[in-house]
């Protein structure tokens, strides 16, 4: 089983998500119970859920960008519906700053801010039982010297096929 899956719906294949590395390598001992799925706009919403779910995770964490928060609301949903028990938790520009553009009433935990320390933490207290209070987390701004570097978690696929991001500063 995996515990955690990072998932996120890029605008196409090409594109590997930077945000889900950065999360990913800063999970800590959780890394080792975390898998990343990644998916395209044109991948079928059915399809998305299948595959996440054949994992049987505890927890699914996804990105939520413009260009993916209509079709994420519909894979929420699809998750919930199919396992109510798996707990969502999105994060991501579209969730970070209320009032939502689009709702997303069926997520169990919203993220907002800067997430891999908060993400961390939350997996770490729904894992033990300790599920926060608050539904939505403000993050706090991270000490970018102490995060671990997302970059030796791109595949060989991703170095060889697809576009591998460098991000010389946070944010927009």
């Amino acid at each position: 089983m995996t515990a955690i899956v990072l998932s996120t719906i890029n605008a196409r294949y090409i594109h590997a998500s930077l945000g889900l590395r950065w999360l990913y390598a800063n999970l800590g001992e959780l890394r080792a119970q975390a898998r990343i799925e990644e998916f395209c706009l044109t991948d079928r919403v059915a399809d998305m859920a299948e595959r996440i779910l054949a994992l049987q995770p505890a927890i699914v964490g996804i990105g939520v960008y413009i260009w993916n928060a209509a079709e994420v609301r519909s894979l929420v949903g699809l998750l919930k519906r199919v396992v109510p028990t798996v707990r969502i938790v999105l994060g991501g520009p579209e969730v970070s700053h209320l009032p939502l553009r689009v709702p997303f009433d069926e997520a169990d935990y919203l993220v907002q801010g800067e997430g891999e320390t908060a993400f961390r933490e939350l997996c770490r207290g729904l894992l033990a039982g300790r599920p926060p209070a608050e539904r939505v987390i403000a993050a706090a701004p991270a000490e970018v010297d102490a995060l671990a570097a997302p970059y030796p978690f791109y595949t060989d696929e991703d170095l060889a096929h697809r576009l591998v991001y460098v991000e010389a500063a946070r944010g927009c």
